[in-house]
């Protein structure tokens, strides 16, 4: 869950040029908009941007990620890119973001950076401001793989920085999180979730993967799904501290063996195939007559997210290539056919009537409860024939929680489409602010949330980015010898998916 505490900041003004005229008018106000929550959320004291900032762009959050600094990186060099801002101003607010990391407490024999820090000081949160909740320290694989990203792109998008971003990521070891005997029936590993530098209560496995002889204590998971959460398998492959083989280590769906995976959404219909000498069950999932490789829990931005800074549809053809756009076509076909919201694009976001929280399209998903698309939970469980009974479909669904980002990250697959649900979604609610789109819409109440995260608004920045530059972003991250690493593992496997008949 996302906590926040908040700090008084008032915006007095973001002067932003004009918009080149030969460019489309709709994607760059958006860009514009949407750039200046970004700034809003910038600590003045550091440069690093907070959490997130409330509707009216005065009041950020007192904790930040690795994450959301990451989300910011690639949100200046777009905002530059399109003209936004100045080279010189970019430069600058990326040359303090490298400052700050350089200060930063981290894990020193792996040079993981921990999850929360305070933006204003750059200190470790070690108790939660305002609640005093103690805060273990925890690198994550997912939190650290997105701001190498961000260093990434730096090294080729801002030749004046490449020496300072290159010199934090020869730190940052990345077979800190990998384990090699995760896979034993495939013949490699997988990263695990993170480490916590002293034992926490709980589960957790005393490792030491990064050959550092310090000893850390580790997630008993690993990231054994195609989630976002590739990402930090990316970025090890990409700089040569994980076997090239590990990509193929994430279970495409569990495979159909009795019942042993009974317990995931459906039952798939797949082979066995291999890859570099891994064994892979190319498996797929059946939703109103498109076949299609889940996710975890079948929301937007774990399918698409990765694809904002991995060119995935290009490098992966017949596998990512393939998949995307019937992800999207789902996503739109529950909204619209199926739960018939009127709108669609679920993905995790604040909830309008709490805190953060997870959605998405439970069938989507390869967890059997999966996230759902509604403030209720309304969940599908289709059965898995001879381990589980198929269950009555739902008969309604209630309230549908919408998020913006969720259309964003959508654009490549379907442009037209996702630029009608943002304008039905500005048109209809109350949903746009002085900072782009507000963070999440439940369409039925009309209820919204009046926040800007620096995760959101960072991807809706980046699909704007790629969309509008020509993919400047995934041209920034292939840079440095990253593609050649790459491309040839992603590019070599076929999913047998199956797009909506017209």
């Amino acid at each position: 869950m996302r906590k926040t505490v908040l700090s008084g900041l008032l915006i007095l003004s973001l002067a932003v040029p004009a918009v080149p005229a030969n460019a489309d008018s709709t994607l760059h106000r958006y860009a514009r908009d949407t750039w200046r929550s970004m700034a809003a959320m910038v600590e003045p004291a550091t440069g690093i941007p907070s959490d997130k900032v409330t509707g009216d762009l005065r009041t950020r959050a007192q904790v930040t990620s690795p994450t959301n600094i990451g989300t910011y990186v690639w949100s200046t060099l777009t905002a530059r890119d399109l003209r936004l801002i100045s080279g010189g101003d970019a430069a600058s607010r990326v040359g303090r973001v490298l400052r700050a990391l350089e200060r930063m407490e981290r894990n020193a024999p792996t040079g993981q950076y921990y999850n929360w820090y305070d933006p204003a000081t750059l200190q470790l949160v070690t108790s939660w401001p305002g609640t005093g909740e103690p805060v273990r320290l925890f690198a994550s694989s997912v939190d650290n793989g997105w701001l190498a990203t961000a260093l990434m792109m730096v090294r080729n998008a801002m030749p004046a920085h490449a020496k300072a971003a290159n010199r934090l990521l020869a730190s940052m070891n990345f077979a800190s999180y990998y384990d090699p005997a995760a896979r034993p029936d495939a013949g490699t590993g997988l990263l695990r979730g993170g480490f916590w530098p002293e034992p926490p209560d709980g589960c957790n496995v005393p490792s030491d993967y990064a050959g550092t002889g310090t000893t850390v204590y580790s997630t008993c998971h690993h990231y054994g799904a195609p989630a976002e959460t590739r990402i930090g398998q990316y970025v090890g492959i990409a700089l040569g501290q994980i076997p090239r083989e590990s990509y193929f280590g994430p279970y495409r769906t569990f495979p159909d063996n009795g019942c042993d995976f009974g317990w995931q959404e459906q039952k798939p219909v797949g082979s066995w195939k291999q890859y570099l000498g891994v064994n892979v069950w190319e498996g797929t999932y059946e939703y109103r007559g498109m076949r299609y490789v889940p996710n975890w829990g079948g929301s937007m931005f774990e399918a698409l997210m990765p694809d904002l800074v991995v060119p995935e549809a290009k490098w992966a053809p017949r596998a990512w290539g393939r998949n995307h756009p019937v992800f999207v076509r789902a996503q739109i076909e529950h909204g619209l056919n199926e739960a018939k919201y009127g709108y669609w694009g679920f993905s995790p976001s604040n909830d309008p009537e709490g805190t953060y929280e997870v959605y998405g399209v439970d069938q989507l998903g390869m967890d059997g409860p999966g996230y759902m698309s509604d403030r209720e939970r309304t969940n599908v469980d289709p059965g898995y024939e001879g381990c589980r009974p198929a269950q009555p479909a739902p008969e309604a669904y209630g309230n549908g929680v919408v998020t913006p980002h969720a259309s964003f990250l959508a654009l490549p697959y379907a442009k037209s489409a996702a630029l009608d649900n943002l304008a039905r979604l500005r048109k209809d609610f109350d949903a746009y602010g002085p900072g782009g789109f507000y963070d999440a819409i439940a369409v039925r109440s009309k209820v919204v949330s009046k926040w800007y995260l620096a995760l959101d608004q960072g991807m809706a920045m980046a699909a704007l980015g790629n969309l509008l530059t020509g993919g400047n972003l995934h041209r920034y991250f292939a840079g440095s010898g990253v593609e050649a690493k790459l491309r040839p593992v992603m590019e070599i496997e076929e999913w047998d998916v199956v797009p909506p008949k017209r």
